[in-house]
């Protein structure tokens, strides 16, 4: 494992034979700050044991996968350290930096919850921008970008334009936050916008990927101090 610290490296070997985990297991661990977050819970074993309840062991079975969720932010001592705080905490500051860059942003949702075929999927923010007329949709991914992490942006993307679209609206866009210990990438998805100077429109009027990349990192910063 790809972890230079020889104590944090036992801790996840040690949970990892303990709880069985799959490859893939391992690394959302890691990815969601597990050995942070015992560090400052007060009651180390209900975490532990709340983390491995959850996890996933390394056997053939159905995979249900939950959303993914950005797991580093706002750390303080709780009685659990729980993810869907720690992903509360996050989103908070994500939305207030977007309704400050004062570019026509309104808010609409979180976690909002979409069926395509017969999955429920739920999107981490939803913006309305009144000057673009359309939809913004925001997604926060705790690991690196893959073309899967698009791939998923862009069909939720498809799914607004095909079934929440209005008359003078025009296509919904998406804004995929990537990150991979202190690099943070932001990559945008525009699904069926094929006249490049309508995309350039687009470009101008939402956040810069380096500002967004910048309050990414600023964020992980503020942690590890």
């Amino acid at each position: 494992m790809a972890i230079e610290d020889d104590t944090k490296r036992l801790f996840y070997e040690f949970e990892c034979i303990r709880g069985n985990w799959s490859v893939r297991e391992l690394k959302r661990q890691i990815g969601s700050l597990y050995y942070e977050r015992s560090g400052l819970s007060k009651d180390k074993k209900k975490l532990a044991e709340l983390a491995q309840s959850k996890a996933e062991a390394a056997e053939p079975k159905l995979e249900i996968r939950d959303p993914y969720i950005f797991e580093f932010l706002g750390l303080k001592p709780k009685e659990v350290m729980s993810e869907s705080l720690l992903e509360d905490q996050l989103l908070d500051n994500l939305q207030e930096f977007l309704l400050k860059m004062g570019h026509g942003f309104c808010f609409e949702a979180r976690q909002k919850r979409i069926l395509i075929g017969d999955s429920h999927n739920f999107v981490d923010l939803v913006f309305y921008h009144r000057i673009l007329k359309c939809h913004v949709l925001v997604e926060l991914k705790l690991e690196k970008f893959s073309h899967e992490n698009i791939g998923q942006l862009n069909t939720y993307v498809s799914w607004y334009k095909k079934n929440m679209m209005t008359e003078g609206d025009n296509p919904p866009v998406g804004i995929l936050l990537c990150t991979d210990k202190n690099h943070a990438l932001a990559e945008y998805a525009l699904a069926g916008m094929d006249n490049n100077l309508f995309v350039s429109k687009y470009l101008l009027a939402l956040p810069k990927k380096e500002d967004m990349q910048r309050f990414i990192e600023e964020q992980m910063k503020e942690m590890q101090n």
